[in-house]
């Protein structure tokens, strides 16, 4: 991971667009952090879309989607969106009215998106509660994360957002997710499962085709990603642009993917510094 200020102001230049994680790259302790939402209102202003990729749960992601001034949250790993009406059909993310001392973003309704179908959700939800009842039982100090009641596409394992389990119990946890045929990723707070071949490469794929019809693929070096733990690898692999809040130093170690840059400060801070570093090349 090279310092941020290694950045080329050339490749800066390029960037047209912003995939972010949301915990602990926006926030702290669970809420966006001052200097984050502003960098969010200085992106949309300077025409910068900012689309949200996390592992948290539609429900718990629905009034961000509203409040803050991105063009859409892809939550569970990439399995659905919460999108602005307007950007669905939309050739261009110009829009909203955003507001700096409000934090709000007026005039659209939310959209909602899923990758899988209505009966291979239902199949997989059932299937997915029977792995998070086994996981309570036989893993000591597992308990499901507070927001599972929001969750529809996956399950998710507390590890650090209200409860602490050492590293051998997260290996365990995903150790059992996997041997029911679950994909197995870990975050800053959670260890999530769910049934599917997505991810947050392949949700940030699906949105951007969804919003504009364009292929990702075919323009990733005008857009930079940010983040912050081991979820987050199959996007710093992929983005040319990639980088890393300074907090991504706790899981560096577990990393075979790091980002190609990182901020000097953590979480909201290091996004604001990233934001402040795009503009600059501006």
């Amino acid at each position: 991971m090279r310092p941020l200020s290694s950045w080329p102001v050339e490749d800066r230049r390029r960037v047209h667009g912003v995939f972010t994680d949301i915990d602990d790259t926006l926030t702290a302790e669970g809420a966006i952090t001052p200097e984050a939402l502003a960098a969010l209102g200085a992106l949309q202003a300077a025409g910068l879309p900012v689309i949200a990729v996390t592992g948290r749960p539609m429900g718990w992601s629905e009034p961000f989607a509203r409040a803050w001034p991105v063009q859409a949250i892809v939550a569970e790993n990439g399995a659905v969106a919460l999108v602005r009406e307007q950007a669905v059909l939309a050739s261009s993310f110009a829009g909203a009215t955003y507001s700096p001392a409000s934090g709000h973003t007026s005039g659209y309704a939310i959209k909602k998106l899923y990758l899988q179908d209505a009966v291979t959700r239902e199949g997989n939800f059932a299937r997915m509660q029977e792995v998070a009842r086994r996981i309570v039982a036989e893993v000591p100090g597992a308990t499901l994360a507070q927001d599972s009641a929001g969750r529809e596409t996956d399950i998710a394992i507390d590890h650090s957002e209200f409860c602490q389990l050492p590293a051998s119990a997260i290996r365990q946890v995903v150790a059992t997710m996997q041997a029911a045929g679950m994909q197995a990723t870990v975050s800053s707070i959670h260890i999530n499962g769910w049934f599917g071949e997505h991810d947050k490469l392949a949700g940030a794929r699906w949105i951007l085709r969804a919003l504009t019809g364009r292929d990702l693929d075919d323009e990733i070096e005008t857009w930079a990603y940010i983040g912050d733990s081991t979820n987050d690898q199959c996007m710093f692999e992929r983005f040319a642009q990639s980088v890393g809040v300074a907090n991504i130093a706790r899981f560096a170690p577990q990393l075979t993917h790091l980002p190609r840059y990182i901020t000097p400060s953590e979480r909201g801070t290091g996004f604001a510094e990233m934001v402040q570093a795009l503009l600059a090349a501006r």
